[in-house]
């Protein structure tokens, strides 16, 4: 090999040694575009598949619910729905900032709101307080439960009970405060008395108190223990782990 051979190869042994070292795909970059762009295709579609059946799994945990057409009245902190003469009545324990509520009514929703209708059953629901020192500032369990309480005369508690589990905030967060509680109700189809029932939070007391029988009764604990959701069939508290437990319930198991 030549001088002027070997001074042209260590030139471009040198121009080569610049380069970084990166990893190419062999053939055109042409070529390589559109294999990346084919890999890229590929993945969008797989993932819209897998968005789609997440969204139309047949085990969602929630169901399509009709429209309402029970009646509801309340009894003190106590909001009772349903024809007062169905054979059936149930008692459930919740509190609005519980997230384990908010599961549940996802999931049975749909089959109370039926029977409701059917006038097959007769649910009363407390609304409790056990979470209140969950928010900061604390209170939003009350806050909430007492706004429950005000959507009954303004005859959007179905609707607004479905949306306080909706819009539920999280456990630590500050809590939806009264005004943003009354304009869900506006939405809802409340009148102007209602903002005024929620801003005054009269029924915190009593809220308290009915949280403090609930959460010390033996006949609504498990090993001592009371927590919500509770729910309760002739006093007694019943397992709603699984799905067929409404039936249960209706058949009086």
């Amino acid at each position: 090999m030549g001088g002027a051979q070997r001074n042209e190869r260590r030139r471009r042994q040198g121009a080569a040694a610049s380069v970084p070292n990166v990893r190419r795909i062999p053939g055109s970059g042409k070529d390589n575009r559109t294999k990346v762009g084919v890999i890229v295709a590929v993945v969008i579609v797989a993932v819209f598949a897998v968005v789609y059946v997440v969204l139309n799994r047949p085990w969602s945990t929630s169901q399509p619910v009709a429209a309402t057409s029970y009646p509801v009245t309340a009894d003190g902190v106590v909001v009772t729905a349903g024809q007062p003469t169905a054979p059936a009545t149930i008692d459930v324990y919740e509190d609005y900032l519980c997230p384990f509520c908010e599961r549940f009514e996802a999931r049975s929703d749909a089959d109370l709101t039926t029977a409701l209708n059917e006038g097959k059953v007769k649910v009363n629901y407390h609304a409790l307080n056990i979470l209140d020192a969950r928010t900061a500032p604390p209170g939003y369990s009350t806050l909430a439960a007492n706004a429950a309480l005000c959507a009954v005369p303004a005859g959007i508690w179905p609707a607004f009970h479905a949306r306080l589990f909706a819009d539920q905030p999280a456990e630590g967060s500050a809590g939806l405060t009264a005004a943003q509680l009354t304009d869900i109700g506006t939405q809802l189809g409340a009148g102007p008395s209602f903002g005024a029932c929620v801003a005054g939070n009269g029924n915190a007391s009593t809220i308290t108190a009915a949280t403090e029988a609930a959460s010390t009764n033996p006949a609504l604990q498990t090993d001592g223990q009371f927590g919500t959701p509770t729910v309760a069939v002739g006093g007694r508290k019943i397992d709603v782990s699984g799905s067929d437990w409404l039936s249960k319930a209706l058949a009086g198991g």
